[in-house]
């Protein structure tokens, strides 16, 4: 059981961690902008469910993308999300344990959408494999026929296979992604991914997003994702500029 009270004094936490923080690119961030850029949690007490359009996906640190072995690692990340699903399995809970389960859920969903003004995850179920790419990768998001503005190490932005994926999210939209219910972050597609396998369902993030869900030591973990909405507050830095 949790309380909702630990919830709020964890968000509220956020207004004294923004004098704490600071981006290599561009000095302090806001305490707005530090809502959108640390990672969120979802409470002690909550259950990832496919009807709230989780799915789960691989994460992994390793740049294997640009290499000339990167479709091998593709069976290696499918084998270690199915021995890690394996491990998930849990007993059967009560009624009374799952009544429980779903108020506290609807709580902290309630006060996560409250927080980030508008930001919320939702969708349906559809897996993925994801890394993060960094350097001249940045430059000239494709999302953009002609702009100015490119993600940089600090953005919460990401970029998605270039050719064969019939369904992924379009250009602009936001993804939610959480490594655990206590680390999830927001983040939006603003380019394609030339390297990633045609076919594949790979979504590359930017350094500060994948920071917030996992140590640069990680090799290969399992995260879920959703899709989530528009924010109704605007961040350049983190996303680039609106779509029209």
């Amino acid at each position: 059981m949790i309380s909702v009270a630990l919830i709020v004094i964890l968000y509220s936490s956020l207004s004294f961690a923004a004098t704490l923080f600071s981006s290599s690119h561009h000095g302090p961030r806001s305490v707005s902008e530090l809502k959108y850029s640390t990672a969120h949690s979802l409470g002690d007490g909550y259950e990832f469910n496919v009807q709230d359009g989780w799915q789960t996906i691989n994460i992994t640190n390793l740049p294997y993308k640009y290499s000339n072995t990167s479709r091998g690692h593709g069976g290696r990340a499918a084998s270690h999300a199915d021995t890690l699903q394996r491990r998930g399995k849990k007993p059967k809970e009560s009624a009374d344990d799952k009544a429980k389960s779903d108020s506290i859920g609807d709580t902290v969903k309630e006060t996560v959408k409250n927080v980030f003004k508008g930001l919320k995850g939702l969708g349906t179920p559809e897996p993925v494999t994801i890394t993060w790419y960094t350097g001249h990768d940045l430059q000239n998001p494709s999302c953009w026929s002609d702009s100015e503005w490119a993600p940089t190490d600090s953005s919460f932005a990401c970029a998605l296979t270039l050719d064969g994926w019939q369904s992924k999210p379009q250009c602009f939209k936001f993804l939610e992604l959480c490594n655990s219910p206590k680390k999830c972050v927001f983040v939006r597609v603003v380019d394609t991914c030339a390297g990633c396998a045609a076919g594949s369902k790979h979504v590359d993030l930017t350094r500060a997003a994948f920071g917030q869900l996992a140590d640069f030591a990680e090799g290969v973990l399992t995260v879920n994702m959703r899709m989530a909405t528009e924010p109704d507050e605007w961040h350049n830095n983190l996303w680039g500029p609106k779509s029209n």
